[in-house]
């Protein structure tokens, strides 16, 4: 009988684009558990590190922390040759970078007959340049660390990648159009690749997390002068059967499962990790 374990995963070295935020540190602390090797990969070199010592006191695993910009091909090709000196070929990428902004989001959730006078806090008031900036750092910022880091997995003809989806790509929240539709396009581009790379025994999937609190979104759902759950967030927990947000940890076994061998026969997926919001029609 074949044991059913996640033991393929030792040794393997991981890169985590975005790895200092809380999701990819999460990440990277539950994968480090498994033996993985782990890249913390960002901008913020100071977090990163912090991250790393974490990971080596809980877990003895081997980590290292890589500056990069992951909208900067220069800068990822600089951090790959960095990774390929002190850990080997690269096994696993997964595209962590994202986020949200109040540039690109608009204040009403709709417009009406009452509020349309008001159309500079509507979608016809939004910041092209900051929406513009949402959308690159979620898709560009999944494109081009995949162009760089994946030819490693060419090379030894195997590897997985494992994109942060949403469930904003699922169902578009209102307030937040550019990052709804780049994680969209995410999902788009997960299926596109895993057909793409397939031949090469490259699985690609991604995983779409719904609602964690987190810095990214923390202004929208939490009131900052009371520190009580917003309207919004009201609705969110209303609409979640599970009626709570999620924690960070609970990405960990999705992760693992996709990752690993296990999923052999996996490629070309989004996995909602979500207690039931995309599952539940409001009624």
């Amino acid at each position: 009988m074949q044991k059913i374990s996640f033991d393929d995963l030792k040794n393997k070295v991981c890169v985590i684009t975005g790895g200092g935020g809380v999701i990819g540190s999460s990440m990277a602390l539950g994968l480090a558990t498994l033996g993985v090797k782990i890249v913390i990969l960002d901008l913020n070199i100071e977090v990163s590190n912090q991250v790393v010592e974490k990971i080596k006191t809980e877990t003895q695993t081997e980590a290292i922390a890589v500056a990069a910009n992951v909208l900067n091909k220069d800068s990822l090709i600089q951090a790959k040759k960095i990774i390929n000196e002190k850990l080997g070929l690269i096994d696993i990428l997964i595209n962590c970078a994202g986020g949200n902004s109040p540039q690109a989001t608009t204040d009403l959730e709709e417009i009406t007959e009452k509020n349309s006078d008001n159309i500079s806090k509507s979608f016809f008031g939004l910041n092209i340049e900051g929406f513009q900036k949402v959308f690159d750092l979620n898709f560009n910022g999944t494109l081009l660390p995949t162009m760089v880091f994946t030819t490693d997995m060419l090379e030894q003809k195997k590897g997985v990648i494992l994109n942060v989806s949403s469930m904003n790509a699922f169902r578009p929240l209102t307030k937040i159009p550019a990052y709804s539709a780049a994680k969209s396009a995410i999902n788009n581009f997960t299926e596109w690749l895993a057909v793409h790379l397939a031949k090469m025994n490259i699985r690609v999937n991604a995983i779409a997390p719904g609602f964690f609190l987190g810095e990214q979104n923390r202004f929208l759902l939490i009131n900052k002068e009371t520190g009580e759950p917003t309207p919004r967030a009201e609705k969110i927990l209303k609409n979640t059967p599970m009626g709570r947000f999620g924690e960070f940890t609970e990405l960990q076994g999705t992760v693992a499962y996709l990752l690993s061998d296990i999923s052999g026969f996996v490629t070309g997926v989004v996995i909602p990790v979500d207690g039931g919001f995309n599952a539940y029609s409001g009624v």
